[in-house]
């Protein structure tokens, strides 16, 4: 089938394909600074052997499962050989939108409200939601501020985040039977012709903060970890 490059991404390009899908071509490139990995830098860091790989893994194993809870998400079908993924076509809210759910007070959540809560308490699943944009740090937006700024309805909203702490569910139970704790965790939604919500983009280790014994896993060692 042929297929058309729309879009050079950090991590992954996205091609056109005749059938009206796309698809996703996983890179081994990571964001980082200087040689390390930092899954929270808005630029290409480092290569890292078989990561594309390593990640296109964990988004068939989840969206799979999400898929088969009967959660809408735009995935088709993937290729390992080939380290890509068909998905359906989706616009993404605004310039683009990051939801993170959160299990517990830690990161950006922590840096933000610590004179109200300890580090690493219990949060029941908290929602919220970032405007992408590197320059102005990501912004934090309400449900009114998104509404307000016609990004998306009411329902919209509610919908991404009902789904996003049924996936964050999924998630956190299969690290739970890994023997490991999920903190928190980001994705990415879009909205098909009829305005209907469904998950995007990809559900790797990247995305995740997950802890064992109480100590931070880096993304690769989670990856192995998870596949072991």
């Amino acid at each position: 089938m042929e297929k058309k490059l729309v879009y050079t991404g950090k991590t992954k390009n996205v091609y056109a394909l005749e059938n009206g899908n796309y698809l996703l071509k996983f890179k081994d490139d990571a964001t980082g600074k200087d040689g390390v990995f930092d899954p929270g830098m808005n630029e290409v860091g480092l290569t890292i052997e078989g990561v594309g790989d390593v990640n296109l893994r964990m988004s068939i194993y989840f969206f799979e499962k999400i898929n088969a809870a009967g959660i809408r998400t735009h995935y088709i079908s993937a290729d390992l050989n080939d380290t890509t993924m068909e998905v359906l076509p989706a616009k993404v809210f605004g310039h683009g939108l990051e939801v993170i759910c959160r299990y517990k007070a830690v990161g950006s959540f922590f840096r933000r409200y610590g004179e109200y809560i300890e580090e690493g308490a219990d949060l029941p699943a908290y929602v919220e939601m970032t405007f992408k944009n590197d320059e102005k740090g990501d912004p934090l937006v309400t449900k009114d501020g998104l509404i307000v700024l016609g990004v998306m309805t009411d329902k919209q909203y509610e919908d991404i985040k009902a789904m996003t702490q049924q996936i964050t569910a999924i998630v956190a139970d299969e690290m739970k039977a890994r023997g490991m704790d999920l903190y928190d965790i980001k994705f990415e939604y879009g909205y098909d012709a009829d305005g209907k919500v469904m998950l995007i983009d990809e559900i790797a280790s990247g995305n995740m903060r997950v802890y064992k014994n109480g100590e931070y896993i880096d993304p690769m060692t989670l990856s192995e970890l998870f596949f072991a």
